[in-house]
């Protein structure tokens, strides 16, 4: 009878161990997926950004050095892989791309264009989907780095080696907010 009892205990804790392990690989991919749909956001605003580029530099030939700002941000932004990193030069870039779409207020034309004012369109539409998915990236993150300091979750991901994951955040407190800049013409 004790032999049973004691066997029912083992099983018991290797069933809790087995379920405390799947709960962090859970969180662990909850993580991942939620890094994936920011990356889908940040590749979505790195695809509009030449066709902005292109429009704003058809009206405003001296503005190069902005561009060129802007186009090599978003070319670092491609090529490196630190959450922590991203996090800076997407502030930086949104930056950028604020101070581009500011310069069209000294060209009527380029605030009249159809393909710039669907551009600002869209950009905004992304930067709320960057927004929203760095908060539920953030939150997944907060939630699985928890488990991983918490007893006795720590004890299973010391052994089996989990690593927390870094928080996507902007660094530059200016940069935190969304910039809003209005083209639309408004009569008295």
């Amino acid at each position: 009878m004790t032999f049973l009892v004691c066997i029912a205990i083992i099983a018991f804790l290797v069933v809790w161990l087995i379920s405390l392990y799947n709960s962090l690989i859970r969180q662990k991919n909850q993580v991942e997926e939620a890094w994936s749909g920011i990356d889908v956001q940040l590749k979505r605003r790195y695809d509009l950004i030449p066709n902005l580029i292109e429009t704003v530099k058809g009206y405003t030939a001296h503005e190069t050095k902005l561009i060129e700002k802007v186009t090599e941000l978003r070319t670092l932004i491609g090529q490196t892989t630190s959450i922590s990193e991203k996090g800076q030069l997407n502030g930086a870039l949104s930056s950028g791309i604020a101070n581009l779409i500011a310069v069209a207020e000294n060209y009527p034309n380029l605030k009249a264009s159809d393909n710039f004012i669907q551009l600002q369109k869209d950009l905004g539409n992304v930067e709320d989907q960057i927004q929203l998915a760095r908060r539920y990236y953030n939150g997944s993150t907060r939630d699985y780095n928890t488990s991983l300091q918490s007893i006795p979750q720590l004890f299973i991901a010391n052994y089996f080696r989990f690593e927390p994951y870094e928080f996507f955040q902007i660094e530059n407190t200016q940069e935190r907010e969304l910039p809003r800049v209005d083209f639309t013409s408004k009569e008295s």
